[in-house]
């Protein structure tokens, strides 16, 4: 918030990179309003980077569950060494 009390606009990380990669586009876009030319190869971006997206959910899942299978079975031959060694 400025001093004044107006709202800041929120600049993204996306548009640092875009400002970064050609100004000018980022110009023609973010202050004269011009859409870009190449929205089909956008939208096919955006749909790559969602599918990628829930892979790496989908692998994070599986990573919790081995680790869970792990810890489980670590605590199964935990019991049973403590079980051999105590005797009948």
């Amino acid at each position: 918030m400025a001093r004044d009390g107006a709202l800041q606009p929120i600049i993204t990380a996306s548009q640092i990179n875009e400002h970064a990669f050609c100004a000018r586009s980022w110009w023609l876009s973010r202050v004269k309003g011009y859409a870009s030319a190449h929205w089909p190869q956008m939208a096919s971006g955006r749909q790559a980077h969602a599918t990628h997206g829930q892979l790496v959910a989908r692998s994070e899942a599986l990573r919790r569950g081995g680790v869970l299978i792990l810890v489980v079975a670590a605590l199964v031959v935990a019991l049973g060494i403590a079980s051999v060694l105590r005797g009948p």
